[in-house]
């Protein structure tokens, strides 16, 4: 493998809290605290605890905060880190991927452009964990995952396929999308700063906060499509150093150390590897959830 799976489940993170920090950054803003960091972190201690995926304890963590949001937008971007633990846990079942996401999104709004965008990047973030991205066909084999939908979100990923074939730039691409709705071109637009600057974490995620709309939910699906693509390994040393230096809860010590060791944890559970419980508090340390005392197979 050209990247550890480990580096890639920790740049999937990584980049997707990257896209607010650096967004911020652009908007000249101070580094301010991560609140949506605690989503993506209920939804890795569920899996671990559990050693799969069980939909009522995954509510349970997250009806709380959960969809509190009254845009579109801001519902989608909830949705993506309500579920980027599950895109990880079941990268390498689509079936499973499919059946998992779907369960989850059936408590959103009736939004079809939110819940196709969940399947769409779930899809391409499981490629790339997988190595089996492949740029040119990516976008037909997402839009064939999504199968027969009445949303438009096929057409505009299709639209942005067209686009990147023949090299359009990202001021064309902006122009061909100024007419469409924020929430159906976010997705696409994506895709489009991902797939034009392929091996450049840097360049996709300066490309997004280049956009016009500056949308923090266009930001962080670009790190973290990137992130799985590139891993940690092509994401710039000083912007993780900026990530570490964030303070990410007020509730956790050492977040950011915490955070990379349920990504360990994560990826142990998957693997189906057997920890002891010692074992486990030193790898996630004592400040973090209990660990399970038999990590069962998915």
């Amino acid at each position: 493998m050209r990247y550890s799976l480990n580096s890639r489940f920790k740049g999937t993170i990584i980049g997707t809290l990257l896209g607010e920090i650096i967004l911020n950054r652009d908007r000249n803003l101070p580094n301010l605290k991560l609140p949506h960091v605690q989503k993506i972190m209920e939804g890795a201690e569920s899996l671990i605890e559990l050693g799969r995926f069980d939909f009522d304890d995954w509510l349970k963590r997250q009806q709380q905060e959960c969809l509190n949001s009254n845009t579109s937008d801001g519902i989608l971007l909830e949705a993506i880190l309500n579920t980027i633990p599950v895109i990880l846990f079941f990268h390498d079942n689509t079936t499973k991927l499919r059946q998992n996401l779907q369960q989850v999104v059936e408590i959103l709004p009736n939004n079809l452009v939110v819940q196709d965008g969940i399947l769409a990047i779930g899809y391409a973030i499981a490629k790339s964990l997988t190595e089996k991205l492949t740029p040119h066909t990516l976008i037909p084999e997402t839009v064939a995952f999504l199968g027969e939908t009445p949303s438009n979100l096929p057409q505009q990923l299709l639209k942005v396929n067209d686009l990147l074939s023949q090299g359009a730039g990202l001021e064309k691409v902006q122009a061909e999308f100024s007419k469409e709705e924020e929430l159906s071109h976010v997705i696409p637009i994506a895709f489009y700063c991902f797939l034009s600057t392929l091996e450049d974490f840097r360049l996709s995620l300066l490309r997004s906060v280049q956009i016009k709309s500056r949308s923090l939910t266009l930001s962080m699906i670009t790190g973290a499509l990137s992130g799985a693509y590139n891993s940690t390994g092509g994401i710039p040393v000083t912007w993780q150093i900026l990530l570490s230096q964030t303070e990410l809860l007020d509730s956790r010590v050492n977040n950011f150390s915490l955070l990379l060791n349920l990504a360990d944890m994560l990826l142990a559970v998957w693997s189906g590897v057997y920890n002891s419980e010692r074992h486990l508090k030193k790898v996630i340390g004592e400040n973090a959830v209990a660990a399970p005392r038999v990590i069962r197979l998915r």
